[in-house]
């Protein structure tokens, strides 16, 4: 560590980062990011864990419980309803705001305090378990980085921030080193929603890769241990897929016309929307809870689906979405797509979690419905709708890209062409799109990544 805190370092320009690597202060880091690795995971894996029970008990399990023979068509609404109350109550009486507002974007690189923690956590589960369209990616990276940024400042009060924010980063890639599929995806998302980038790149990429690495093995571990799972996005059993068409190029292009238009709507939602429950948190979120939960009701009626379609982040529903296009109409999947976007638009005004997984299920479902095209296919087409929700909802094209691609598994490769395609198109739409109406985005900068450490 830097000796001499208080007094300003080097331009990041004019440091040399293999000397940086090569020093012992670097390899202490490593050490610590390595360690910060387990902990860290053990407790992410736990919470993911707890969430997927609550989430099977309260809707599949407590009715029986309670005498019903099947699901009540009316059962979402208390338990959305208890969401949105005691959500608000986190928000409003614990320390800190529970994690930042997801109408503000997807944002990383900044380590809450550690009293916030407990309001992090608490928010996160009782947004999640009940049923709001929001996922744990965010909630997660906040954990990881304020139990990070809480440990270097337990081992050495006097760390630097350049060495506080390493640590908190590794803190946040080991938190979702298996969420997305892959630690190079989770890698992926936090260096480019934190705008990390320069020679310095890899001196503070490194410590997270390691703390990312440690954490796969912790989640692949528990999961033998336990049985419970690894939680992680997959799509298994896809069709096999060739190569692209002059139809599927055009295809495209449509859609990346047309998805960041649905975005701007549902962030148009958000912003307008959250002003009123900043004002009257405690009486609106609750309503909001109950408007998804009737969404969730209205399409379920109207399709014969089941409401959790709607509900939730769309994570686990999904493989099995795509895996079971053929039984869903084209109605029905329309219906879908404006149900689950407008319960996305409430939750992100009033709860608190990530966008990264209902942007992807909503692409996902407007891909099911495209591959009904003329020379479009299903595997195709789910990949470009994801590719194209996804950049058009959190604005990282790369992220997207890989999103999109390596969660096809074998037919990837064939499909990246297009994607990128469909990336491209939304992401340069998105930027000319004006701003939302409501709520402005308030972006705050991450923390440098120096190489006093």
């Amino acid at each position: 560590m830097d000796p001499h805190p208080d007094q300003p370092g080097p331009s990041p320009a004019a440091i040399d980062p293999l000397a940086v690597i090569r020093s012992r202060e670097y390899v202490r880091v490593l050490l610590l990011a390595g360690l910060i690795g387990l902990p860290v995971s053990a407790v992410a894996y736990g919470v993911l864990a707890l969430l997927d029970w609550l989430q099977t008990f309260l809707f599949t399990e407590l009715p029986g419980a309670l005498g019903f023979a099947t699901v009540p068509v009316w059962w979402p609404l208390p338990l959305l309803g208890l969401s949105g109350l005691l959500v608000a109550l986190c928000i409003r009486y614990l320390p800190g705001t529970s994690g930042h507002s997801p109408s503000e974007g997807f944002k990383a690189g900044v380590a809450p305090l550690p009293v916030e923690l407990p309001g992090i956590i608490l928010a996160a589960l009782f947004t999640l378990s009940l049923g709001v369209v929001l996922g744990p990616e965010a909630p997660l990276i906040a954990i990881g980085a304020g139990l990070g940024a809480l440990t270097i400042k337990l081992v050495k009060k006097d760390a630097p921030p350049s060495a506080v924010a390493v640590i908190a980063s590794a803190g946040s890639f080991a938190a979702i080193s298996t969420l997305l599929g892959s630690p190079l995806l989770g890698a992926f998302l936090l260096i480019e929603a934190s705008g990390l980038g320069g020679a310095m790149l890899g001196v503070g990429l490194l410590p997270g890769l390691l703390a990312a690495g440690i954490g796969s093995l912790v989640f692949v571990g528990l999961d033998a241990w336990t049985g419970l799972g690894t939680f992680s996005l997959a799509i298994a059993d896809l069709p096999a897929f060739t190569s692209p068409t002059v139809a599927m190029f055009f295809w495209a292009v449509v859609l990346g016309l047309v998805c960041p238009l649905l975005a701007w709507g549902i962030y148009a939602v958000a912003r307008l929307v959250r002003p009123y429950v900043d004002a009257h948190r405690l009486a609106l979120t609750p309503l909001l809870g109950l408007m998804v939960a009737a969404l969730a009701i209205v399409f379920s009626q109207s399709t014969g689906k089941d409401a959790t379609e709607v509900l939730f982040s769309g994570q686990s529903a999904l493989p099995s979405l795509i895996s079971g296009a053929a039984t869903w109409s084209i109605g029905a999947l329309a219906l879908l797509i404006a149900c689950k976007a407008l319960a996305y638009g409430f939750s992100l005004s009033a709860f608190r979690g990530g966008p990264v997984f209902p942007a992807m299920f909503i692409g996902g479902a407007i891909g099911v419905m495209a591959s009904h095209l003329p020379g479009m296919a299903l595997v195709p087409a789910v990949g470009i709708g994801i590719g194209a929700m996804s950049v058009s909802m959190l604005k990282l094209p790369f992220t997207s890209v890989l999103l999109a691609t390596l969660l096809l598994t074998s037919d990837a490769l064939q499909v990246m062409p297009l994607v990128i395609v469909a990336v491209v198109v939304a992401h340069v739409v998105t930027s000319r799109l004006p701003e939302p109406p409501g709520t402005r985005l308030r972006r705050t900068a991450s923390p440098a990544i120096t190489p006093d450490v």
